[in-house]
């Protein structure tokens, strides 16, 4: 083939090798084949783009929705100096004309795209102009309406295939069902079927549910037990805190993060958990997208996800250095109420979506037949104020709203600051001289931030502050000036999550969410939330099995170190021997029911050993004693 892709692994990464698949998907993608990688999280996905991108001429589109790990993908590839440029909805037009222009004509090797940015005007326009060398997917379930989390921007990516003809496509997700790896290869395409899937077993992962009522005094047990780093994973922000401080009251070095946060402090405590300074991060499921931390010894679960995938890429953070880890799920019975409140909760009726549609109309003042690719800042508790609306109403109408194709809404909650230079190098001299008390700044943001004259830069205005030796507020105050005067377009920090019209005001009774949009996603969700109802209570069936069963794929050997598997061991029988007498007394049951004593006899297997079989048969409810004092089947096993 002539490329060393190793060679360019180890010079911008240091790895001597690739890990298992990477390679063999970086020679199907160089063979200009449609590729779908599911590689588990952790497994090194954006490798696998990255490498052959650099290895040809050309720039590598990548489609992505999270903004957060776009911007740090961006991040990390400049610290390599390799050039890499985002745009995503939290830009504003001039930044992302810019971006595109900066992409055609200045040799960048990354374009890294919200999906919503390929419906637009101006990205169709900017097309053909580039010149791709490959088309990465990543989050590619996102496609599928069978997936946990469709996107319907993503069926763009289909309509931008056809401008580009002869460009491979590589599809990359850490979980998928069958179902979904098969759609998602429709969805996007493929001249052929083409996947590359790594086993998702984890045979150094200890997978484990623990029945309590008291979760906090779980947790401390746990954490006290089994030394190392940890992540312990909650349902809300303000729980965050809460546990955090309670582990720090009981000795446990302890820290909390949630999306809200401010950036700085969100960064300190990544990095201070990275080093080991913080045995244990408390967390919403905000934290862990792009991290890779490989001595996590244990994930906690003190709420239940809502679907098997995000419980299997959280419950994944643990053990990436392949030693002995542990994935604990505390359960209650009102972990059971939860899910089955949150499917009412996911899928408010129609008549509410419509509602809250109309009123978010209303308060960002767009009028029937307008606002067609406008954005809008929307703080939600404003929002809910003024109409009465439930916060959670709000979000998960926004997201049917967003499934219908009707707007965009962008979660991104702290967009840093940014300035570009509008004037040239000639006439900021002059404007210098002729504005003295001006000056000290722009010589500071000059000598701190490089390529302001090319493209827009993320700036921290408390570093300015602190090089003038003069406060926040008066770089605020200078900068405005400055934006004002033509002089640089300065863009402060954002707060608040965003909305994107993609299409113009609909009159609410013309609104129409076909059956992919709601009903059969309301079908989807609920079993979903059957499935993890199913893994939490179910106590006969390995809890590996029972997850590699749900993606599809077959384990008959039990992992022997989850909970489940350890109950089996205290019988000290082998698996196999177990399984045996299993299925024996399976079979004889299946055909009438027995009294205990006539059971054991009847299975030609020392009776001290069926007898352990039976009881924990019986312990796990799966063969219980009739009126008449048979045993008989309680369910299929």
């Amino acid at each position: 083939m002539g490329k060393n892709y190793r060679d360019i692994l180890k010079k911008f990464w240091g790895y001597d090798q690739f890990r298992p698949l990477q390679e063999e998907i970086i020679h199907s993608v160089e063979d200009g084949q449609d590729t779908l990688g599911l590689l588990p999280t952790g497994g090194g996905k954006s490798i696998t783009f990255q490498v052959p991108a650099l290895a040809n001429e050309g720039t590598c589109l990548v489609i992505t929705p999270l903004i957060a790990l776009m911007k740090d993908q961006v991040e990390n590839l400049r610290s390599r100096n390799i050039k890499a440029l985002a745009i995503h909805s939290g830009l504003t037009q001039r930044e992302i004309q810019i971006a595109f222009d900066n992409c055609i004509y200045g040799n960048y090797k990354f374009l890294y795209l919200s999906p919503e940015r390929l419906s637009t005007e101006l990205f169709l326009l900017k097309l053909p102009h580039l010149k791709v060398s490959l088309l990465a997917i990543d989050e590619a379930h996102c496609i599928s309406q069978w997936g946990y989390d469709f996107r319907p921007s993503y069926l763009e990516i289909s309509k931008v295939r056809e401008f580009l003809p002869d460009v491979p496509v590589l599809a990359l997700t850490a979980t998928a069902t069958p179902q979904v790896v098969e759609d998602i290869q429709d969805q996007l395409l493929f001249k052929k079927k083409n996947v590359f899937q790594k086993s998702f077993e984890r045979s150094n992962l200890s997978y484990v549910v623990r029945h309590t009522e008291d979760k906090e005094k779980e947790l401390l047990k746990i954490l006290l037990s089994v030394s190392g780093s940890a992540v312990v994973y909650v349902r809300n922000r303000k729980k965050t805190k809460e546990y955090a401080e309670l582990l720090q009251k009981n000795g446990v070095s302890a820290d909390y993060f949630h999306a809200g946060l401010n950036p700085k402090v969100k960064d300190q405590r990544q990095k201070s958990w990275m080093e080991g300074k913080s045995r244990v991060i408390v967390s919403t499921n905000a934290f862990g997208m792009g991290i890779d931390k490989p001595d996590v010894r244990i994930v906690v679960h003190m709420d239940s996800p809502d679907s098997l995938e995000a419980y299997f890429q959280e419950a994944g953070r643990a053990g990436r250095d392949e030693k002995r880890a542990y994935a604990i799920l505390l359960w209650s019975p009102y972990d059971k109420q939860q899910l089955n409140r949150s499917v009412t909760v996911t899928f408010p009726e129609l008549d509410v979506v419509k509602r809250v549609y109309e009123a978010l109309c209303n308060h960002l003042q767009v009028a029937l037949g307008f606002g067609e690719n406008q954005m809008f800042d929307l703080s939600i508790g404003k929002f809910c104020k003024a109409f009465g609306f439930n916060s959670l109403t709000v979000y998960n109408s926004l997201k049917i709203l967003e499934r219908a194709g009707y707007l965009e809404f962008s979660e991104e909650t702290n967009l840093p600051s940014k300035i570009m230079m509008l004037m040239n190098n000639y006439e900021l001299d002059r404007f210098q001289e002729s504005h003295p008390q001006l000056d000290l700044l722009i010589k500071t943001v000059l000598r701190s931030y490089t390529g302001l004259f090319i493209e827009y830069a993320a700036i921290d205005e408390e570093k300015i502050a602190q090089r003038m030796e003069t406060t926040r507020d008066i770089v605020y105050e200078q900068l405005q000036t400055l934006s004002k005067l033509k002089v640089l377009h300065y863009i402060p920090q954002r707060k608040t999550p965003l909305v994107y019209f993609s299409q113009s005001r609909e009159a609410t009774h013309l609104l129409k969410f076909p059956p992919m949009v709601y009903k059969e996603r309301l079908e989807q969700y609920r079993k979903r939330v059957d499935s993890v109802i199913e893994y939490a209570t179910t106590s006969h069936i390995c809890r590996s099995v029972l997850l590699l069963r749900y993606f599809g794929q077959k384990q008959k050997k039990y992992c022997g170190y989850c909970d489940v598997c350890l109950a089996r061991k205290k019988t000290l029988l082998t698996d196999a021997k177990f399984q045996e007498i299993h299925e024996m007394i399976k079979k004889l049951l299946k055909k009438h029911s027995m009294v205990a004593e006539a059971l054991v006899e009847a299975v030609p297997h020392p009776s001290d050993s069926v007898w352990k079989v039976l009881h924990w048969l019986e312990d796990v409810n799966l063969v219980s004693s009739n009126q008449v004092g048979e045993m008989e089947l309680t369910e299929s096993i």
